[in-house]
């Protein structure tokens, strides 16, 4: 069956969960091997885990029941992990799952799969396995995932914090727990010795770089500065920053201006609306969001979203324009905004 992550969760750090095998797949495949990551903890720190590939069972696909059902030569546990994966091993589930005797753990760890893929059709409907699939965190889901890795790493971090965070790894679990890493090390933070980080640490370190970087361009773009999204955007070429990461940074600041912007259509005033954010907007964003707010419509921003997630479509096919396509998008926009203010 398909499950949501907190089921999926409690089964993995159960060691398993009684279920012959757990699929995790989606967009996001760091938050998919974070899932897998799991299931060591409490499989016990002398516990085998074998490595198979999806390439490897394709040729072989009896190879994963009999990995499912030897002994180890040590009498510890064993669980097997199955990484890259796809419809090509279906062959080597069906086996396992045709299997009466109860085997190892079995993790298989894939791609952003189709709805009609074979793997997703067979945990769908078989009791046997435990699926999830993974989507990139984004907007307040994407805060909640940084407030909880800093967290377990013993950080004490307010809303503005875990934004900027979630903000510069882009949504990335793996990229925020090595960020994270770092800045626990800075403060010298851990589970049993908890201690705050502010934004004079991230600072400190150059954590916000990249998200300032890409803040200008945003700033630039919702405020219809033509030439300094040019500049800014060639300045981000020059450092490697481009294509979806950019597209997400520019959402993320207009689902924020959205929900500013459609509590004054409402009725209720720019000021009052800016002052109820309260932390959840970081200091320095509440200028250029209190402008955006005041010039941008409920309508306009629908459109700038709607366009720029048909972007992020066209670059993830094949055959596309890449930067380009976003570059001229991007001044597309500026040019509304500038006809706003």
């Amino acid at each position: 069956m398909i499950a949501k992550r907190p089921e999926v969760e409690r089964a993995l750090d159960a060691g398993g969960g009684g279920y012959r095998l757990i699929l995790l797949y989606g967009p996001d495949e760091s938050g998919s091997r974070a899932l897998a990551d799991r299931i060591a903890k409490p499989m016990g720190a002398d516990a085998e885990r074998i490595d198979l590939t999806g390439a490897t069972l394709k040729g072989d696909p009896a190879r994963l029941a009999d990995e499912a059902s030897s002994i180890s030569l040590f009498g510890s546990k064993r669980y097997i992990r199955v990484e890259p994966a796809g419809d090509e091993i279906i062959d080597a589930v069906t086996a396992l799952l045709e299997q009466t005797a109860e085997g190892d753990p079995v993790i298989i760890v894939a791609g952003a799969l189709r709805k009609d893929a074979k793997l997703v059709k067979l945990a769908t409907s078989s009791p046997d396995i435990l699926g999830c699939i993974s989507y990139v965190p984004e907007g307040a889901d994407a805060d909640r995932m940084a407030n909880a890795v800093a967290r377990d790493a013993g950080l004490l971090i307010t809303p503005d914090v875990a934004r900027r965070l979630a903000t510069v790894c882009n949504g990335d679990r793996a990229i925020l727990a090595r960020e994270i890493e770092k800045l626990a090390l800075y403060v010298d933070a851990a589970p049993d010795r908890p201690r705050e980080l502010g934004h004079d640490e991230l600072d400190a370190l150059g954590a916000a770089k990249e998200e300032g970087d890409m803040g200008k361009l945003v700033d630039a773009v919702l405020d219809g500065r033509l030439d300094a999204i040019e500049i800014a955007l060639a300045q981000l070429a020059a450092e490697g920053i481009e294509g979806i990461p950019l597209i997400r940074a520019m959402l993320r600041r207009l689902f924020q201006v959205g929900e500013y912007s459609a509590q004054v259509a409402m009725g209720n005033s720019v000021s009052s609306v800016m002052a109820s954010a309260g932390k959840a907007l970081f200091w320095k964003d509440k200028e250029p969001v209190t402008r955006q707010v005041t010039h941008w419509r409920p309508s306009a921003i629908a459109t700038a979203i709607e366009r720029l997630i048909a972007t992020e479509r066209a670059l993830k096919s094949s055959g596309t324009a890449g930067a380009i396509l976003l570059d001229e998008e991007l001044m597309a926009i500026g040019r509304a905004a500038r006809k706003m203010r």
